[in-house]
């Protein structure tokens, strides 16, 4: 880049040299550029000068292209128009008002449904898409701005990622099934009611086993049971006061609050790991998707820093 500076210290050269090759007419691309005849005039022998080469053949009401003059023209209109496409593009980047949010249906319908109304109100001008699917797409790849992980940001190098709950999963049940089995104080009297289990197809998810190891507890699964590899249905299931399920605080918060479902038990395992708000290194966020982004977290009250 620095041999460019010297061979050719104006930019803005190059910008009157193409519009005086289009039109082979100085004072025509004077009107164009919005300067006098004589400084466009002026600003072509400077990039001649630079050259070392003539670029236009001066005739009395014209000015053509030399062949070495052809041969620059076509370079430097292909390369003005690239950058003129890149601009373009970065600009109308920086207008979208849509974003695209992708996200486990668990999350989708579990969080962000009770919120769409919020969201509306905040952001009226912003309309947001939501992508779910069983595993964690490729956000470059699908050219998605703005996902929701759960794990560890170290596993996501090609991510910044901000916090927005920690993982913590606790034992729910619904009031119906509470009243007609008993209350379970302890993880031990867990063991002794009916467990609905979740199989995640793809990603990583706590069980049962595990769980109850948290508390101390060597658990292992007697007889037949009920196991759903939909975490949206597992939740239906205990609504419906089909047993007790294993409950991410961050996604049936809501539930608990209205008394839908209800914490069986006092344990609480918190695993550590979180949930995040995560985004390519490789591109900036336009405005419209660092405005939902700033908006989940503030919803999940998050204080994690950029990883």
């Amino acid at each position: 880049m620095s041999q460019f500076r010297r061979l050719l210290p104006s930019a803005n050269s190059l910008v009157v040299f193409e519009a005086a090759g289009r039109h082979e007419n100085f004072t025509r691309a004077a009107e164009e550029l919005g300067m006098s005849q004589a400084a466009v005039s002026y600003a072509v022998r400077a990039l001649e000068e630079q050259l070392g080469v003539t670029l236009f053949q001066r005739m009395h009401r014209s000015a053509r292209l030399t062949e070495a003059g052809e041969r620059f023209h076509a370079d430097v209109v292909a390369g003005l128009s690239r950058i003129e496409r890149s601009a373009e593009d970065i600009r109308a980047k920086g207008r979208e008002v849509n974003v695209t949010l992708a996200a486990s249906t668990a999350f989708a319908s579990m969080w962000m449904l009770p919120r769409l109304a919020r969201l509306r109100e905040d952001l009226p001008d912003i309309d947001l898409r939501i992508q779910t699917s069983v595993r964690d797409l490729d956000l470059e790849e699908e050219a998605i701005p703005l996902g929701i992980r759960g794990g560890d940001p170290k596993d996501w190098p090609r991510y910044h990622a901000a916090l927005l709950a920690p993982e913590i999963i606790t034992a729910v049940a619904s009031p119906a099934f509470i009243e007609q089995n008993g209350p379970a104080e302890s993880p031990a009297d867990l063991t002794r009611h009916r467990l609905i289990w979740l199989e995640e197809p793809v990603r990583q998810a706590c069980n049962w086993p595990e769980w109850f190891a948290s508390s101390g507890i060597d658990y292992a699964p007697k007889g037949r049971r009920l196991a759903i590899n939909d975490y949206v249905l597992v939740i239906q299931a205990v609504l419906a006061g089909e047993g007790i399920a294993l409950g991410w605080n961050h996604l049936i918060e809501g539930q608990v609050r209205s008394g839908q479902l209800v914490q069986v038990g006092r344990h609480a395992l918190v695993t550590g790991e979180a949930f995040y708000v995560v985004w390519p290194r490789s591109r900036e966020l336009n405005a419209s998707a660092a405005r939902v982004r700033d908006w989940l977290l503030a919803e999940g009250e998050g204080f994690g820093r950029d990883r």
